[in-house]
């Protein structure tokens, strides 16, 4: 069993205090965020330090480390304090559901965050600092780069390529055998049939309201 010290403050670091405690071999042992942005000396009734001391109070050698931000700043956030922390010394902690259906051959990369309902085929290959929230299905033969972040519900068919700090929102579709450039933004609902461009974002349409009221449509 590992001790684990989580980078973050927020519902992130809150839910992965929650799913590293009741599924996974690790023990939570504390919580540190930059010095500008602590506000409270505990959390979840464990202590909460500075990330700029953090080696005094959760040493490296003793502690792995996982970073529990979101994907702000496209993923480049997350990435830095990744970075920041291997270069520390620390050990960076990958997440992966017992719930989760994983038929892929390869070890994931570091600091993943995988969550519950995701089905992910033989042949994936995931890289490192990547989070899968819940309910995705990864087709056979993808990848999926760094630093990337994909919602719920978003299918990725087969021999797909996601690069690098791209964010993939929710109930996204992505058709088989395309590349998703790095840095690639897909809003929530996209249905993407090519190739994207490197720092493309690609939105569907939100729903329109109609000039009828509900109690006059007939279903």
């Amino acid at each position: 069993m590992a001790s684990i010290v989580i980078f973050g403050a927020g519902d992130i670091a809150k839910l992965a205090h929650f799913y590293f405690s009741r599924d996974s071999e690790h023990r939570v042992v504390g919580f540190t965020v930059d010095s500008a942005f602590r506000r409270e000396a505990t959390m979840a009734d464990l202590p909460l330090v500075d990330f700029e001391t953090v080696e005094r109070h959760f040493p490296p050698a003793e502690c792995q480390m996982f970073v529990a931000l979101s994907y702000a700043e496209m993923n480049q956030l997350r990435a830095r304090k990744y970075a920041e922390a291997k270069s520390r010394g620390y050990t960076l902690a990958s997440y992966v559901s017992s719930r989760c259906t994983n038929l892929a051959e390869h070890s994931f990369g570091d600091n993943c965050f995988i969550l519950e309902d995701n089905t992910i085929q033989p042949f994936v290959r995931i890289g490192s600092n990547v989070t899968l929230w819940s309910g995705n299905h990864i087709g056979h033969d993808s990848i999926i780069e760094d630093h990337v972040f994909v919602s719920s519900h978003v299918v990725i068919s087969g021999h797909v390529r996601v690069g690098a700090y791209s964010f993939l929102g929710v109930n996204a579709t992505i058709r088989n055998g395309i590349s998703i450039a790095p840095h690639t933004l897909i809003g929530g609902g996209a249905v993407v049939m090519a190739d994207t461009e490197a720092r493309g974002a690609y939105v569907q349409r939100p729903a329109q309201r109609l000039d009828k009221t509900s109690d006059q449509i007939k279903l």
